[in-house]
């Protein structure tokens, strides 16, 4: 398996140029010969006559993604909202129906029903609704867990929150924001406990994250956002 050509190949699928036989195998052959010959026509028609038309851009997809590519179409997206789904450590059918992407207690990470597309602005019919007024242009990301828990006095319930969670959620951050063009700020990628605060929509007194179970050391939506930003951006 050709690296290079996988690469390529993953590029081309999130373009919308399909390889249905073999996918991104790492393979060179005639789907991807015919694939990039498409792209390589598209980008002929979009220059036009003149050469002055805007240019094809491939979409920025990391050569060993943690989201499969299908799973990020082509669309505007403006943030990413990261949540707990205050259940059990596995994604339900209701938990997937609400999240474009969920992350079991293994690091697992699940799609949810809704495609992100639906959720571009204006969100349209069957969109993730995941934040309170604000899922236009964002992308939901939600944890398995935290089901019976308690912000004062803390108590992370049955189902807390695992370090695995955490490292697969930074991962998935980082690729959504490669993919979409999305530089991380405060505003950009944050958890629901920030929403209210950092883009002044008001919520219902979420939690998610005030605290992480598998770091008490953490208190405070601010030191949780920081924290996930951080990390995001290291793995960009």
């Amino acid at each position: 398996m050709d690296k290079t050509v996988q690469f390529l190949q993953r590029r081309l699928i999130a373009l919308g140029f399909p390889l249905p036989k073999h996918g991104a195998d790492g393979a060179p052959g005639g789907e991807t010969i015919t694939a990039m010959n498409s792209a390589l026509d598209e980008l002929e028609s979009r220059r036009g006559p003149t050469g002055s038309g805007p240019p094809l851009t491939l979409p920025q997809v990391s050569p060993n993604p943690i989201v499969p590519v299908d799973w990020m179409p082509s669309a505007k997206m403006e943030r990413i909202i990261c949540h707990w789904t205050a259940g059990a450590h596995k994604a339900s059918e209701f938990d997937r129906s609400h999240y474009h992407i969920l992350i079991e207690d293994d690091g697992k990470i699940v799609r949810g029903i809704p495609s992100i597309n639906l959720n571009e602005a204006p969100a349209r019919e069957g969109y993730a609704a995941h934040t309170l007024n604000c899922n236009s242009g964002s992308i939901g990301v939600s944890l398995c867990c935290m089901g019976g828990s308690h912000e004062q006095p803390f108590d992370p319930g049955k189902y807390p929150m695992t370090q695995k969670q955490w490292g697969a959620l930074t991962s998935v951050v980082a690729d959504l924001c490669r993919r979409y063009g999305i530089n991380i700020t405060d505003k950009t990628v944050l958890s629901h406990a920030e929403v209210q605060n950092n883009l002044g929509i008001q919520q219902r007194g979420k939690w998610d994250f005030t605290r992480l179970a598998f770091d008490p050391s953490i208190v405070g939506a601010k030191a949780c956002g920081d924290k996930l930003r951080a990390e995001a951006s290291a793995k960009l």
